[in-house]
């Protein structure tokens, strides 16, 4: 992948509203959050203890101004960056020139299948509506090896279904932690790990869910398929 790719192009109205609602602030937004030294303690434990045990390359889904694809990369994870917001991508490869970063929507990732060890979907799916969050988790599944590794991190929610709230920048949604698990097992996911942050006077709650992929989906006859068409070239 060039880093001066500009990928795909943005595939749906929604896709395009949230990503134009993120270059609108992404000055703000990396000011604010675009640093691993800004981010919570926890956060920042969980995501180098997943990075520890994936044995090959990561990808940042959803990476913002690139600042965990940095920080991985720092540490010796081999990583890539990909997010459909053009001013994040503008301010990652300003910052940080020598990674890669592409435009690309999470639910058609430009990757051929099998091509990541590790996933980092770091509070990048929480615009996404049920079904698309679906497809998502889906594409993720699909560029990952067998038994590579996916971080999920999210807003969380008491209850047994989605809630729907106003975030400051999108719309958004919370996920109850055991929807997120039946939801990563229906995708053909292993739930491995899981951890809650509880809410704030000015945060909502947060959780995260680690996984493994599974040779089959529930259901699913194990075959031979061969690779299904990229939609890209990280």
């Amino acid at each position: 992948m060039s880093e001066n790719e500009s990928g795909p192009s943005k595939e749906s109205a929604g896709g395009r509203a949230v990503a134009e609602s993120y270059d609108a602030v992404a000055d703000l937004y990396a000011e604010l959050f675009g640093d691993e030294e800004l981010a919570e303690p926890e956060d920042r434990d969980a995501i180098v203890a997943w990075a520890d045990g994936c044995e090959g390359p990561v990808l940042d889904a959803g990476c913002g101004p690139g600042h965990w694809t940095a920080a991985l990369a720092h540490r010796g994870v081999q990583v890539a960056g990909v997010d459909l917001s053009t001013q994040f991508l503008e301010h990652a490869r300003r910052r940080y020139p020598g990674l890669r970063f592409q435009q690309a929507d999470l639910r058609r990732l430009p990757s051929e299948d099998g091509s990541w060890a590790g996933v980092l979907a770091w509070f990048s799916l929480i615009h996404f509506e049920p079904a698309d969050m679906r497809r998502a988790l889906a594409e993720i599944r699909r560029v990952l090896r067998p038994e590579g590794r996916m971080l999920l991190g999210f807003f969380t929610t008491d209850g047994d279904e989605p809630q729907a709230f106003a975030h400051k920048v999108a719309p958004a949604w919370a996920w109850p932690m055991e929807w997120i698990e039946d939801e990563l097992v229906s995708a053909g996911f292993r739930p491995v790990a899981s951890g809650v942050r509880a809410a704030t006077g000015v945060q909502r709650a947060q959780g995260h869910w680690e996984a493994v992929r599974a040779s089959v989906r529930p259901g699913e006859e194990p075959s031979g398929g061969g690779l299904a068409e990229p939609h890209g070239s990280v």
